[in-house]
């Protein structure tokens, strides 16, 4: 079938972008070259959504119901931030920049970077602000030919990688840092299992319930950064008798600075982990009442809130730890500041203890995130048994999500060698993030322009141009610069084997992707004699709506097209002399699947 010029107008299948006021059960359809755009609204009170049709359907009503609000908002972002970033990677962002000074310039590009990172979501959301999973959803629809490319892509990716072994590993550090004994290697790991465990329990039972959890537990723990950097006022004060110099650190604040760009690499992925989670609420836009103005207020607030805190607490830090001691601290910095300042005893443990709350707080706040972005996944028709991965039975959560991603953290845990597991985990998930998110950020112009083409109002929210040109740097920064060798040689980087490996590894992640879509788009389809073709498939009958790839043979291609609009919707028929809009039915209907 042909497809019009986006200003041509036809009597049954598209209506001018200008006119389109539908309610939340309509879907019209406008055409715009080899693109096929889609009009739906949700009950989230967001503005209609125009995406393109490959796309996962609209969730008219949210399956998981609408308990996001405000406050959930900023601590499901403070509480992914201020995970154990803060607590562990301080020393570690000393080591490698080498002086006091430029480690508290790159907390503040970190900061730059956050607000930057937050503008682009908060724009590609005012385009699509009826649909949970944010990254998912916007390299979807920023991409959307070759047909299904990207969705399969960031499925391999984050099937792969959607893993929180790093964080779980620095919970169970201070599992024993309390319990003051030194654990072996496979302890350690039992207990990093053990907490990820509790965490996706606590979420799979009940959506309401967890969500109110995280929100007690970011306030404990921005009250444990609160106190942290009042110490550090009063250890600057001069009022603790034990640390009778504590400008030490801040005089010659640039004494050490590295130059190697290996080194400075390897600081800014760390500080990028502990901004990471900056987006964190844009994963569940769908359950969000009144979303983009609700984003843009509180979303903000988290991240002014967080980027002050952690450069209090890092000057708390470097105002109580002498410099050699803290860039050996590695992932126990938050600890090494504890027992200078108030030595071995109850108020040490008491600290560690919050810090453990923290952490088992990120632990839940990134996999209620990463479980939106599976199920979007899967409603897009990528993965196989699509009603598995979007069905919200039996307790009205993504089960099936939470499910993959305690097996996959498992493996993750399990796997690594122990001394490089963090550092290795962390640098991997985060080079090919820097290659999607260099996507992603140019793929807003890429909107902006169709939103042009097809005189569609400006959106809610738009990023100035100087924002997105320099979270689009940072990302070039991010991807380039790990190929520097550190000034030792290849092996004398921030693991044991050679200092590049995670690099080749998510290159090798990416192409396992285009390789995955090539089979299964392009190879089976020729070899077994069928095309692929899209339908909408209601689930459990909870408002859950998905895409389901079918399997159309050949010499029935021709009469599914005429039966299907290009979203897969059924096709309605004309009675008594009256055009229905094209739509689906509503009914599942069960296509002949080879």
């Amino acid at each position: 079938m042909g497809f019009p010029k986006f200003w041509a107008r036809s009597s049954t299948t598209e209506v001018p972008a200008v006119d389109v006021n539908p309610s939340n059960s309509d879907v019209s359809v406008i055409h715009d070259g080899n693109l096929t755009f889609t009009v739906e609204k949700a009950e989230n009170g967001s503005k209609p959504s125009y995406q393109e049709a490959a796309g996962a359907p609209v969730e008219a009503k949210s399956p998981l119901g609408y308990h996001v609000g405000w406050i959930t908002v900023i601590f499901l972002n403070v509480n992914q931030m201020i995970g154990t970033g803060i607590f562990s990677t301080p020393g570690t962002i000393l080591n490698s920049t080498g002086s006091v000074g430029l480690a508290l310039i790159y907390w503040s590009i970190g900061f730059l970077l956050a607000i930057a990172g937050f503008s682009v979501y908060l724009e590609l959301s005012s385009y699509f602000p009826n649909r949970s999973g944010s990254e998912v959803v916007y390299l979807e629809q920023e991409y959307p030919r070759p047909k299904h490319f990207f969705p399969v892509s960031f499925a391999v990716f984050s099937v792969l990688l959607s893993f929180s072994s790093s964080n779980s590993i620095v919970l169970a550090r201070y599992v024993y840092q309390i319990a003051g004994t030194t654990p072996t290697d496979w302890q350690l790991k039992g207990v990093a299992i053990a907490g990820y465990s509790v965490a996706t329990l606590f979420v799979v039972a009940h959506n309401k319930y967890s969500l109110w959890l995280t929100n007690l537990l970011g306030f404990v723990k921005i009250v444990t950064l609160i106190f942290i950097s009042i110490t550090g006022l009063v250890i600057l004060g001069g009022n603790v008798p034990h640390i009778p110099d504590p400008g030490a650190n801040f005089r010659n604040a640039f004494e050490g600075t590295t130059t190697n760009g290996n080194d400075l690499a390897v600081a800014l992925v760390n500080i990028v982990f502990s901004y990471t989670g900056f987006a964190n609420a844009f994963n569940v836009v769908n359950e969000i009442k009144n979303p983009i103005p609700t984003l843009k207020r509180n979303g903000a607030t988290s991240i002014l809130t967080v980027g002050l805190l952690y450069m209090l607490c890092n000057i708390a830090y470097f105002s109580a730890v002498p410099k050699a001691e803290f860039a050996r601290s590695k992932e126990t910095a938050a600890g090494v500041f504890f027992v200078t300042v108030f030595g071995r005893g109850r108020a040490e443990k008491a600290l560690n203890v919050l810090v453990l709350l923290s952490a088992f707080a990120n632990l839940l706040a990134v996999v209620i995130g990463h479980s939106r972005v599976i199920r979007e996944i899967g409603r897009q028709g990528v993965l196989p048994f699509t009603k598995f991965w979007v069905s919200t039975k039996p307790f009205g959560t993504p089960a099936a999500p939470y499910f993959l991603l305690w097996v996959v953290t498992f493996i993750m845990i399990v796997a690594p060698p122990a001394g490089d597991a963090f550092q290795f985990v962390v640098s991997l998930a985060t080079y090919p993030n820097g290659i999607f998110h260099l996507l992603l950020t140019s793929g807003v112009y890429i909107v902006r322009y169709r939103r042009k083409r097809l005189g569609l109002p400006r959106p809610e929210f738009r990023a100035w141009d100087v924002v997105l040109i320099f979270y689009i740097l940072l990302q070039v920064y991010i991807i380039a610069t790990p190929w520097i060798p550190p000034k030792g040689g290849p092996y004398a980087g921030s693991v044991s084997f050679w200092y590049a490996t995670y690099c080749v590894v998510g290159i090798a992640i990416i192409i396992l992707c285009a390789l995955y879509y090539v089979v299964w788009m392009y190879l089976l389809p020729r070899w077994g004699g069928y095309k692929v073709r899209p339908e909408i498939l209601s689930v459990d009958g909870q408002g859950a709506v998905t895409h389901r790839l079918v399997k159309v043979p050949l010499n029935e291609v021709e009469r599914w097209d005429e039966e299907h609009d290009e979203a897969g919707h059924l096709r309605r028929r004309r009675h008594d002399n009256e055009t229905n809009s094209s739509q689906g039915d509503g009914k599942d209907q069960e296509p002949k699947v080879i």
